[in-house]
């Protein structure tokens, strides 16, 4: 699922009335995609009595995100008049700055040319003149907020009279919107993650010596290259800077209180240059340069999961161990191997983006099955109920034929004498771990989807029209509920190949569970493929019904084929 944040910084921070009422036009947004109803999810609202300014972070789908941004904008330009506005932080509209910020699933460049199109939109409907920024930018100079926010909102109506400095959407004159409303700085930038480095020092000096190491800008250049020399100048007599080692990182070094340490703190403002666990480690090898030690680190705000992930990845390949387990295990690899946990605990519930978006109660019907225990779901099969039948179990029975190919690549990994090993399995685990998740998704789409047909059931059938639609509404839930299954056939069939692989290179002494995981993979696409059947009968499109059976049908022959060349190296490797 592609995921993005907004961060929109409004021009109030005292009046909690107007905040919570632009606040709650952003939470309300609900928009439809495919047929699905997706809202957006407030992080934070941050409001600052001195700045007279309140930052709100909310992240969801593109679609949803963009419609709330848009929302939000609407509302405070209904209620916040800068005419009489007044704070300490730079400013030029009611809706100040409006970025968007790539999380999961999407580039940077494509936040960028959605941030383009909502600034068309809010000109156009709302009429507030729009800037661009960022990697949203149509002009290279307009990649810098301040060149946007020059003069701020005072200087507006000679910006929008001056061709060079108009508003990139906005009005030929100063309008009676634009002086209620000022102007919005809609731009898109990477993610930010906001990081201190713990020291066993209690030296600010020696912690802004670290900092002046790593961060992009570096420190002043000095005669003699020492701390205290004269600064050194250029031919221009402008100061000549020495540039650190961390790309798109800026840090100081400070003193906290509370924990009696001194810290090295940093923003990385991109991760792609500059990974959360590179920087951790050139933070490391920067205090060791120094006779300091990094004891920890400290995420403040939130982060991607990518970025635990990425860490958590890292760190087990410099062990040499697979990267093919659990995401809840490669975290506890990420939170254990940078220290994230050395002043107070840490809990990926709680800093994860991806998961404070979740929505339990929501998550827990849409995956009722994968959350039950092996009896419970034994049970539920067993009821009255029609529902978890033959398509969630082969599904079902695909996941664990991946998992145990999965099992059999990671012990091989972890084989004493097969150190040098330890990628080739590695990789064949990464692979079975994205197959154990796609089937289990299926366990519960499969039901899903017979409760789709059932729903049509209920349908009024009264008048020509209702018969209609609820014949339309048949065909497209009998065709959902044909087509899932023989997602099941493609996924389940995709185990034998990892499974082969580990039958013939794998750990000797769990051969026979490579060879229970193409037993377990047979069943799934036979079974998937009979519920393709039954449900594709029911088409009125005969063709479209012959061509999903036959597709399937396809799969069970190769997968009995497949099954026995599994069977027969597993019957020898045994003896």
């Amino acid at each position: 699922m592609q995921i993005i944040e907004c961060v929109p910084n409004f021009s109030e921070g005292r009046n909690r009335a107007v905040i919570d009422k632009i606040v709650e036009a952003i939470a309300a947004t609900k928009v439809s995609d495919g047929g699905v109803e997706y809202g957006v999810k407030v992080l934070d609202v941050d409001p600052g009595e001195a700045t007279n300014r309140t930052v709100v972070t909310f992240v969801g789908t593109p679609k949803a995100v963009l419609e709330a941004a848009f929302q939000g904008v609407k509302m405070a330009g209904e209620l916040i008049d800068m005419r009489h506005h007044k704070g300490a932080h730079p400013r030029s509209g009611a809706t100040d700055v409006l970025p968007l910020i790539p999380v999961a699933g999407i580039t940077l460049e494509e936040c960028g040319k959605l941030a383009q199109g909502l600034a068309k939109r809010i000109y156009e409907e709302l009429e507030v003149p729009c800037y661009c920024y960022e990697s949203a930018a149509f002009k290279p100079e307009r990649k810098n907020l301040a060149v946007c926010r020059a003069g701020e909102y005072e200087a507006l109506v000679e910006k929008i009279a001056d061709p060079e400095r108009k508003p990139d959407f906005g009005p030929g004159k100063y309008t009676e919107r634009a002086a209620k409303c000022g102007a919005t700085n809609v731009g898109a930038r990477n993610f930010l993650v906001a990081v201190n480095y713990n020291l066993n020092t209690t030296s600010t000096r020696r912690a802004m010596a670290v900092a002046f190491d790593v961060r992009e800008k570096g420190r002043k250049m000095r005669e003699g290259g020492s701390l205290t020399g004269k600064v050194l100048k250029d031919a221009n007599g402008k100061d000549m800077w020495q540039p650190g080692t961390l790309k798109g990182c800026k840090a100081i070094g400070w003193f906290i209180d509370e924990y009696g340490i001194a810290q090295v703190s940093m923003n990385i403002t991109d991760i792609e240059q500059t990974p959360l666990h590179v920087a951790y480690e050139e933070v490391c090898r920067a205090a060791a340069a120094r006779g300091l030690k990094v004891t920890g680190a400290e995420i403040v705000g939130l982060v991607p999961k990518r970025v635990l992930m990425e860490a958590g990845r890292f760190y087990l390949e410099k062990q040499q161990r697979s990267t093919g387990i659990g995401d809840e295990e490669i975290m506890k690899i990420a939170v254990k191997s940078m220290s994230l946990d050395d002043l107070k605990p840490f809990n990926p519930k709680e800093k994860v983006i991806e998961y404070l978006m979740q929505d339990e109660a929501e998550l827990a019907v849409k995956e009722r099955l994968i959350r039950m225990t092996c009896k419970g779901f034994a049970n539920e099969t067993a009821s009255e109920s029609p529902a978890p039948g033959g398509g969630s179990i082969s599904a079902y029975m695909g996941a664990l034929g991946a998992a145990l190919g999965t099992m059999v690549a990671n012990l091989s990994s972890h084989k004493r004498g097969w150190d040098e090993r330890w990628k080739e399995f590695s990789d064949w685990a990464d692979k079975g771990q994205a197959l154990k998740d796609e089937l289990l998704t299926l366990v519960d789409e499969d039901t899903a989807a017979f409760n789709k047909i059932m729903d049509v059931f209920s349908m009024p059938k009264g008048t020509d029209e209702e018969k209609a639609a609820r014949a339309k509404a048949m065909e497209e839930a009998t065709l959902y509920a044909s087509e899932v299954p023989l997602r099941t056939v493609k996924a389940s069939f995709k185990v034998f190949e990892l499974v082969k692989a580990m039958a013939e290179t794998g750990n000797p002494n769990s051969v026979s569970d490579a060879g229970v995981g193409a037993l377990a993979a047979r069943s799934a696409v036979y079974g998937a493929a009979l519920n393709v059947k039954i449900n594709a009968v029911g088409l009125e499109d005969k063709a479209m019904a012959a061509k999903l059976i036959d597709e399937a049908q396809d799969y069970v022959k190769r997968a009995s084929e497949a099954e026995a060349e599994v069977l027969k190296i597993v019957n020898e490797k045994i003896g």
